[in-house]
Order: structure tokens, then C-alpha cells, then sequence
């Protein structure tokens, strides 16, 4: 199995908070077929996929905005506000949102039937898929 790797998803993000509003409509349609996996080649990626849906759509509610270029002029004290109103900061937020999204929607089981994997192996990644997801949006952000 080739490794997932979701860099051209980080470079739109990226470019689309630093201002290049010809790219908003790449990062959307491809943030749209993540949330339905379409295209994805194995169990890793289709989880991953579908971390990045919600960790946008988690760091679009935790911001209160759903600009990344608004999200992207946010300082420092500007996130430590907004800590302190959700009470929780962004990485672990973004983490646990992935991790209780899997296991509400009972993902072990749904993507151990589809892409024929031992549900064990499918759980054993959901943590570190979240870290990495998370990771690279908080990377992409800031």
C-alpha cells in the first residue's frame, strides 16, 4: 500500500489563506468529494479524507469564521481568546472532533467491510490519522 499523503490538500489550504482567491473553488471541490471519500485507494486514505472534512469544518466553527484568509490573519492573542471562550485549543479540539466523529459513526466497521481490513487495523490508525490531520492544518494555518 503506498503511503497517504494529502500535500496538494495543505498547498490549497495554504494558498487559499494566504489570499489567492482563485484557488477557493479547487480547496471547496476538493474538500467537498473528502467528505464523501470519492477517489479515495484504501482505508487510510478514505479515513483521512473524511479527518480533513471535519477538521475544516471544526476550524471554520472554533474560529467563528469560515475565511481562511481571516483565519490566517488571526494573532496570537486573537487564538488565545478564542481558547479561552471554547475552552479548549485548537489541536486537541480539532483531534477529538475527528476521533468521536469515528467512533459515532461507527467508521471501524464501515471501512473494514469496504475495503476488506481487520477492524482492529482500521481502529489502530484513527488516532494517529487525527494527529496527522491535525497537524497539518494547524501547519497549513499558520
Amino acid at each position: 500500500m503506498k503511503p497517504v499523503e494529502f500535500s496538494q490538500f495543505f498547498r490549497l489550504l495554504n494558498a487559499v489563506k494566504e489570499g489567492q482567491a482563485e484557488k477557493r473553488g479547487e480547496f471547496e471541490s476538493l474538500l467537498n468529494s473528502y467528505e464523501k471519500s470519492e477517489g479515495s485507494e484504501n482505508h487510510l486514505e478514505q479515513l483521512g479524507q473524511m479527518f480533513l472534512f471535519i477538521g475544516i469544518t471544526e476550524l471554520y466553527k472554533y474560529s467563528g469564521t469560515d475565511s481562511l484568509e481571516e483565519i490566517g490573519r488571526i494573532d496570537k492573542d486573537g487564538w488565545e481568546d478564542i481558547k479561552e471562550k471554547s475552552r479548549a485549543e485548537l489541536p486537541p479540539h480539532l483531534a477529538n472532533k475527528m476521533i468521536i466523529f469515528a467512533k459515532e459513526e461507527g467508521l471501524s466497521k464501515e471501512l473494514s467491510k469496504k475495503w476488506g481490513v481487520a477492524k482492529r487495523e482500521v481502529e489502530r490508525n484513527v488516532m494517529g490519522m487525527a494527529r496527522y490531520v491535525t497537524e497539518g492544518i494547524i501547519d497549513a494555518i499558520d
